[in-house]
């Protein structure tokens, strides 16, 4: 049976070391503050927006939402965001997505300044990431993988890694941070020929096609390491990752649970992404 990759456990060990980064900061006379924009009013919005402001009061980062009408024009929005660039008390910003399709994230995603964008939405830190570049921000969710493999202990170096997905937001990022660490890296895809026998040549997997229960034990070579990125609903209405744990965990060595894995993570990075802009 596979050992749990527990990023609950992991979540709270970085909260209390952003709450430690926050401390000195205001020690020194600097309150790290977020700035959130969101569009409209939608329930998984809001919900989310309610956890960051709660686990931003945790650690002891000011949040500042604003809030924007559905049907805000180019201009306006524009405005919104650049009173978050141009305010020096304001050190990261998070826009939620998607925008409404009247707002083009294609334009957005340039206008963010860059050195507040602290979920990598412009390209320039996307670039970053790809020239190996620490300096910048890296998308969180990728992000908080590596932080997993590292504070696990995992070693990268030579080994055979798949990658089941090829998104801007999660494997294509991934993949460059892996191979970073000197990881071999493969990336597959829906269209990948034979992709469980690929996928099941890997020492590590990791999960990001956006399907529930999708990755077998047909897919998994017997202990491998596997890192569910996947956030799905099954049939039984059940929060599910793209991976079928409850036969997969019975053969990898190593394995993240959906939900309370990399997901758990990605918020702590997010808000540890401010205490980076903050410094």
């Amino acid at each position: 049976m596979a050992k749990l990759l527990n990023g609950k456990e992991l979540a709270k060990i970085i909260y209390t070391e952003i709450k430690d980064e926050s401390d000195f900061l205001k020690a020194r006379n600097t309150v790290p503050t977020l700035g959130i924009i969101r569009v409209g009013n939608k329930e998984d919005d809001i919900a989310y927006e309610r956890g960051i402001l709660r686990n931003c009061e945790k650690v002891g980062i000011k949040c500042i939402v604003t809030e924007l009408e559905d049907n805000i024009s180019f201009e306006n929005f524009v405005k919104a965001l650049n009173v978050l660039n141009n305010d020096s008390k304001i050190h990261g910003i998070l826009i939620f997505r998607p925008l409404p399709k009247h707002l083009s994230e294609n334009k957005v995603k340039h206008l963010i300044s860059p050195e507040k964008d602290i979920d990598c939405m412009n390209p320039l830190n996307l670039a970053k990431v790809f020239e190996g570049d620490l300096t910048g921000f890296a998308p969180c969710t990728p992000k908080a993988v590596m932080e997993m493999i590292k504070r696990y202990k995992i070693d990268l170096v030579g080994k055979k890694t798949v990658v089941i997905g090829r998104s801007m937001v999660v494997g294509k990022p991934l993949a460059m941070l892996l191979l970073k660490e000197n990881a071999t890296i493969t990336i597959c895809h829906s269209k990948t020929t034979n992709l469980s026998e690929v996928s099941k040549d890997a020492d590590v997997l990791v999960a990001a096609i956006g399907k529930a229960k999708f990755v077998t034990e047909e897919f998994v070579k017997p202990g491998a390491i596997v890192i569910d990125v996947g956030i799905n609903i099954d049939d039984e209405g059940k929060l599910c990752g793209d991976v079928d744990f409850e036969y997969v965990s019975k053969i990898a060595s190593f394995i993240t649970p959906v939900p309370g894995g990399v997901g758990s993570v990605t918020t702590a990075v997010l808000l540890n992404h401010v205490i980076k802009a903050a410094k």
